[in-house]
């Protein structure tokens, strides 16, 4: 997969500019605050339709403007595409190939993308939403039964959290069963996908960690709680939780249990990452957690997803560098940068500079 043309529309910084992209390394330079990450950003945006940075996309519309855009033009196995998003005050337009979407999981997945920067840092050291986000928004782009699943999940998950805020428990009581059922349903194909991709993750994360560190330190995933692997079995697993836990729901106001508090648990050595590993070890385990999500889309896409690095050589030390730069050297990779000349050794890229948002001769 690799993207081509890149345009932004008064996408934040961006009044309107076109980026030329080749099969290769592409490198973003400039100083600080220019416009950098945000390039990146759209590609990921792209590829997922969502931003790893804000939680509302009215924030991604240049200051003044009332609508941002943002395409790109792209060759995949299966041949040339193009993905526009046009982003509005409190809506968006989502087209492939010229024609106009009606659902977000018909856009997520047709181009691949991996981002990494230093803020990945809160996959090993925060808590389980970012490693839940993670695991959506990778799974999502190579099953689009996966992100209805997940949205149709959480449409219900907010109508029984509702309910469960009411104050009338007789009706709570005879009506949550029905929910349960509907809920248990999506929940179960869930943790299947999720479980099936963890099983293709860990020893893929675990070369990619060993590789880092020449062997030096082990990293292990696994995945929270213990389900079966069929999906009903699954489901019937869920519907006697969400049962056992009714009660106290009732005195929490929310649904306690099922995969939206599911988490992975990372560990170097045997040892909990979270508590126990230091900032060079947390950035090695999310970098080869993300690399080791690259080698998964060569295989269930069929192809390498464009590999985004944000500003990630300034927190590596030399031997790492150059072996992340001989990881990714077969595929398409867009990197951020100050000094280019300081962490690329040579190394041959389509560099592009960019100064206040414009790309610089």
């Amino acid at each position: 997969m690799v993207i081509k043309k890149l345009t932004l529309v008064n996408f934040r910084n961006y009044e309107a500019e076109t980026f030329a992209f080749s099969e290769g390394l592409n490198v973003l330079t400039g100083r600080n605050a220019q416009g950098k990450t945000n390039c990146a950003e759209a590609v990921f945006y792209l590829c997922t339709g969502a931003s790893l940075r804000i939680r509302h996309d009215r924030q991604l519309i240049r200051r003044g403007e009332s609508c941002a855009r943002i395409s790109a033009e792209a060759h995949t196995r299966f041949g040339g595409i193009t993905l526009e998003a046009a982003i509005f005050e409190n809506k968006r337009e989502l087209c492939l190939n010229g024609n106009r979407l009606t659902r977000a999981a018909d856009f997520v997945g047709n181009m691949n993308s991996v981002f990494f920067s230093p803020g990945e840092l809160r996959l090993i050291q925060d808590g389980p939403d970012e490693r839940r986000r993670f695991l959506n928004l990778s799974i999502s782009q190579t099953s689009r039964e996966y992100c209805t699943a997940l949205a149709r999940y959480q449409r219900i998950l907010d109508q029984r959290n509702n309910l469960l805020k009411g104050r009338e428990v007789p009706l709570i009581l005879e009506t949550l069963p029905v929910w349960d059922e509907q809920l248990a349903v999506y929940a179960a194909r869930i943790i299947r996908h999720r479980r099936r991709y963890l099983r293709e993750l860990s020893p893929l994360a675990r070369d990619a960690h060993a590789y880092l560190t020449d062997g030096a330190e082990e990293l292990t995933l696994e995945m929270d709680g213990s389900y079966p692997d069929d999906e009903g079995e699954i489901a019937e697993k869920l519907i006697k939780q969400f049962s056992a836990a009714r009660e106290r729901d009732l005195r929490l106001g929310f649904t306690s249990v099922g995969p939206h508090r599911d988490d992975i648990k990372i560990s170097i050595d045997g040892a909990d990452a979270r508590g126990y590993c230091s900032q060079g070890q947390a950035r090695t385990a999310a970098l080869s957690l993300k690399l080791a999500e690259t080698e998964i889309f060569r295989t269930l896409a069929g192809e390498a997803p464009v590999l985004i690095l944000d500003d990630v050589m300034s927190e590596l030390d030399l031997p790492r560098r150059k072996k992340l730069l001989e990881r990714v050297r077969d595929i398409q990779c867009i990197l951020t940068c100050t000094h280019a000349e300081r962490v690329l050794y040579g190394a041959e890229c389509n560099k592009i500079r960019i100064k206040e948002g414009k790309i610089v001769s």
